[in-house]
């Protein structure tokens, strides 16, 4: 796996390519210097495990024919100063899943995503607590 990324402009602004061609951008906030124009770094590593559990949730229900018809997850990180840095202490995802699905099974497939199989959790449970919680068709399981 590779990534580019070249600078834009005078300051923080940069645009990453993967080997595919795929294109984003990263930025900082206007009060480090940035300009605010894209996500930070550290939102994208939220939006990673926003991501890379969404993928692992729906793939497990699609295998036991569950019927999803909506899917949203909210991620907040807390962060904590350490020698200069400011990784993730915690991050807590919430999983919204509606349709006709089994509650057991959501939290199930939650459970799986989060313990075993999502690579961004488990990149980042050395440094930091991921907690999560499943609500199926407005029901916390």
């Amino acid at each position: 796996m590779k990534i580019q990324l070249k600078r834009i402009d005078s300051d923080y602004h940069f645009e990453l390519k993967n080997e595919r061609g795929h294109v984003t951008y990263i930025d900082s906030k206007a009060e480090v210097g940035g300009h605010d124009l894209a996500p930070s770094p550290m939102e994208y590593v939220l939006m990673g495990v926003a991501g890379c559990s969404a993928i692992d949730v729906i793939s497990i229900l699609k295998k036991q024919r569950q019927e999803i018809t909506e899917y949203r997850a909210e991620v907040d990180g807390t962060r904590v100063a350490i020698d200069g840095a400011k990784p993730f202490k915690e991050i807590s995802v919430t999983v919204f899943l509606e349709g006709e699905i089994s509650p057991e099974k959501a939290k199930r497939a939650a459970q799986l995503s989060f313990e075993k199989y999502c690579s961004v959790s488990k990149t980042l449970e050395p440094t930091a607590t991921i907690n999560y919680k499943v609500v199926v068709n407005n029901e916390e399981v």
